[in-house]
């Protein structure tokens, strides 16, 4: 009887009668598909078998399946709940280098080929690859074939030392290259990754954590470990201003005295001394680049401030010092409103948390609090941890999770998320999950992961940039040395020259130009309840024309009632406990709507057996030793039972949009339940939004019968959809889309959808609060369970994409102007700085306007 049970209830086949596109558990439908979404799902896997699982390896895991160290059915072992050998060992190696998922197949082909290696799927979302091997031999001649692909690998660092830290004084990424190079060349250092985008470093080390600070400062920077206090971080933007301020009346000083009679000698000490308060920083931070090999700004600008001044040109080189240290302090400035995005997600959970202990109520650190403790909350407070209400009943703002703008009601049993706010009545509620676990640190890491994540046009900026810096910089070397040796002028006026070029060097405001809006962007969605993966996810959202849809759960509510019953052979009762008995053991929604129905009005069971589904068609069991049927036409159809005399009946149910579920035996049609969905109340208002923003079709995908598929879409404001869909159809539709030239997103649920989101060009799951299958699977998840956010979300990609373009123009352009200009003369030392830092400064406001982009 159980393996009957499991039979009909298995992970991929219990799309029941009507509309098979709603399988909550419908992974990998078709084995074909398994192999277009990179995640081999288990096909038979029971429902039990599932919820044995732990929520991080939910089935399906789609394309970020790779993350998941338990995913499911990664061998036939593992799909069984089974330990695999001592023998077999599975490693994740990072990829750099994929540009686009053509790359991630071409790899996971080549190591999938090599003997011993039992499997190897690559993500190209995440860059990352899993590899399950026989021995070590395996994974050296995988990371050999890879290597020899063309891409780089390496083993993810993991360690206990590991340690992030937040680096202040970083303007450009040159600067975090200089940082992290300077740190690999420590022994005591294993790995160090720095990111110019969120300011943070992360070092593997065996050094104490002050010995780290101290290298990051001789580089001219500030660290301090994250999550740890630091004295320093509020004095440390006084002085710099200070300095810029004690150096600029320098300079003034000399100027005006040089033209009112004071000695020039005075003049040229003022700006002496003014050089070295602003100059000392980039002066150090330049030598220590240099060690490393590093070509930053701090090298340019110190090599231009030196020249001028070995030149005779003080004023200039003082002036240059001078623009440099103010233009670097407003950048950081203007940078760190953006990285402010994900400070404020991380002060929404209070750190603290009332719990009850016995009759007692005690405050404790929400770091101590463990799974099942019992939790006060009280009205205005923030929930401090993920949980469920086991007592009270009040409304909770869940603005800061799903962007929702209206608070949500919540009863005994209602989950509620850390960092949301308790609107009114006092609650109990049971701890769920640990701090790190909940929701609110799942998107703070996701989200800080995307804006760590080099986004294709920031990758080809960078390219551009580390081959245009030292070919200018050698440009200018010899432009100094060249035309003075061929008697083309004095030595002074090249060498003037070729200072000028080496500040224009330095490609700072177009290396800038992208990740700070891609930085601001994701910051902006993620305030609103939206997670974006990545820069990669975010440009392509921008190019979308054509957005399909799921119909069940993400246009409608997903929740479908019994409309009618019609019984022709038996009593309405009897056909409810027929159809209770066939559905009783099915996950599909239509399936558990008739089984509550039946439950409601009273009905019981009958005693059945040898349960078993039939994918896209329905369910067959045997009850006293019948074999009957539940589904729709194509059941009936093909086991060659006659509906003719039912046919006006059955079209015209169908033609009010409800679905058909007939019920039968070998020989006759017993009776006919007809059940519906509704449509969301967001969901037309949020369509129609979604063409404002640029998409041009938005299209329905169903496995409901034409005439629901027609009614639904008049409704949801669709310009096209597809009915009677099989799971597999649904992934052909996708591809008839893009086949048509269109670049599509799909929208579902991130868990019966993976195989069409891993196929479309963006995946988009909604509910994203409530699943975290959902959370991992898809490139971009709406938080909350509604539309709402979507066209928000198009409109926030298309404003970033253009803000990216006008950035990189407008870079490109100053520095085109500052290169003509230098050769005629008309171009100053303090121009060219100007030039440089101006620009970066301007590209960065541009960029912040992403964090005020409203809905």
């Amino acid at each position: 009887m159980t393996d009957q049970t499991n039979e009909a209830s298995s992970c991929c086949g219990d799309d029941g009668p009507g509309d098979p596109d709603d399988d909550p558990e419908g992974c990998c439908s078709q084995s074909e598909e398994k192999v277009a979404n990179g995640s081999a799902c288990c096909s038979t896997e029971t429902k039990e078998a599932i919820t044995q699982k732990s929520e991080a390896s939910a089935c399906c895991g789609g394309q970020d399946s790779v993350d998941d160290p338990e995913s499911c059915c990664s061998n036939s072992a593992e799909s069984n709940n089974e330990p695999l050998t001592s023998q077999v060992e599975k490693k994740v190696y990072r990829i750099q280098g994929m540009d686009c998922p053509s790359c991630a197949m071409t790899i996971e082909k080549g190591v999938n080929a090599l003997s011993n290696i039992l499997e190897a799927k690559v993500s190209y979302s995440t860059a990352k690859l899993q590899v399950i091997g026989m021995d070590q031999g395996a994974f050296d001649n995988a990371e050999r074939t890879v290597k020899n692909l063309g891409f780089d690998i390496e083993m993810p660092k993991q360690s206990s030392n590991m340690k992030t830290y937040i680096v202040e004084g970083m303007d450009c990424g040159s600067c975090a290259k200089s940082v992290e190079n300077h740190l690999n060349k420590l022994s005591q250092v294993r790995h160090a990754d720095v990111s110019f985008s969120t300011g943070k470093m992360k070092v593997d080390h065996d050094n104490s954590v002050e010995d780290i600070i101290s290298e990051v400062s001789k580089i001219g920077y500030h660290a301090s470990l994250a999550g740890g206090s630091d004295s320093n971080s509020d004095s440390k933007p006084r002085s710099e201003y200070q300095n810029i301020i004690i150096t600029g009346a320098l300079i003034a000083v000399g100027f005006i005295g040089s033209y009112a009679g004071l000695p020039q000698i005075l003049s040229t000490m003022l700006y002496a001394i003014a050089i070295v308060i602003s100059g000392y920083k980039p002066v150090k931070s330049a030598y220590y680049a240099l060690r490393s090999r590093s070509l930053d700004m701090n090298v340019l600008m110190s090599a231009a401030a030196i020249g001028a001044a070995l030149i005779g040109e003080w004023f200039e080189g003082a002036t240059v010092v001078w623009l440099f240290a103010l233009g670097t302090a407003l950048q950081n400035q203007s940078m760190e409103r953006t990285r402010k995005s994900i400070k404020n997600l991380m002060d929404l959970a209070p750190s603290d948390a009332w719990v009850r202990s016995g009759t007692e109520l005690v405050q404790k650190p929400v770091s101590e609090i463990s799974v099942g403790e019992i939790t006060i909350i009280k009205p205005g407070d923030r929930v401090p941890l993920d949980g469920e209400v086991m007592k009270g009943e009040t409304s909770i703002n869940q603005a800061p999770i799903t962007g929702e703008s209206m608070p949500v009601d919540k009863v005994e049993g209602d989950t509620v998320y850390a960092g949301t706010i308790n609107e009114h009545g006092s609650i109990e509620v049971r701890v769920t999950k640990l701090v790190k676990d909940t929701t609110i640190s799942k998107i703070i890491h996701m989200v800080e992961e995307a804006q760590e994540q080099r986004a294709p046009t920031q990758a080809f900026i960078d390219r551009f940039a580390s081959i245009y810096t030292p070919i200018v910089f050698a440009a200018a070397l010899a432009v100094i040395v060249l035309p003075p040796l061929f008697g083309m002028g004095s030595w002074g006026e090249w060498i003037y020259k070729g200072l000028a070029l080496l500040v224009v060097a330095c490609p700072c405001a177009l290396v800038i130009s992208t990740p700070v809006a891609i930085v601001s962007a994701i910051g902006n969605a993620a305030k609103n309840g939206v997670l974006i993966k990545g820069g990669t996810f975010l440009e392509k959202a921008a190019h979308i024309k054509v957005v399909a849809f799921d119909k069940t759960g993400t246009l409608t509510e997903g929740k479908p009632q019994v409309n009618e019953v019609l019984a022709y052979t038996t009593t309405e009762e009897e056909l409810l406990a027929i159809a209770y008995t066939l559905e009783d053991y099915s996950t599909h929604p239509i399936g558990r709507t008739i089984v509550d129905h039946a439950k409601n009005q009273g009905i019981r069971a009958k005693e059945g057996e040898l349960f078993s589904n039939i994918v896209g068609k329905g369910v067959q069991a045997t009850i006293d030793d019948q074999v009957y049927y539940a589904g729709n036409r194509k059941l009936f159809d093909e086991a060659g039972i006659s509906l003719i005399s039912y046919e006006k009946e059955l079209e015209d149910i169908q033609y009010q949009g409800k679905t058909v579920v007939i019920v039968g035996t070998e020989k006759e049609v017993i009776g006919v339940i007809a059940v519906s969905d509704t449509i969301r109340k967001t969901t037309a208002q949020a369509l129609s939004d979604l063409k404002q923003t640029g998409v041009d079709q938005v299209v329905m995908l169903t496995g409901d019968n034409e005439g629901t598929a027609k009614r639904i879409a008049a409704e949801a404001n669709v310009n096209r959809y597809f009915a009677e869909l099989l799971p597999e159809d649904k992934v052909n539709a996708v591809r008839q889309l893009q086949a048509e030239g269109h670049k599509v997103a799909m929208v579902g649920d991130g868990i019966n959808d993976a195989p069409a989101l891993a196929l479309s060009d963006i995946g988009i799951a909604m509910g994203g609060a409530g699943t975290d299958t959902a959370m991992e699977t898809a490139d971009i998840v709406l938080m909350a369970d509604n539309l709402e956010k979507l066209p928000h979300t198009m409109k926030l990609s298309r404003k970033a994409l253009r803000i990216i373009k006008q950035n990189i123009w407008f870079s490109l352009i100053i520095k085109a102007i500052a290169l003509v200009f230098i050769f005629p003369g008309w171009l100053t030392l303090w121009m060219a700085v100007l030039s440089d830092t101006g620009a970066a400064i301007i590209v960065i406001l541009n960029a912040l306007r992403l964090l005020n982009v409203k809905e």
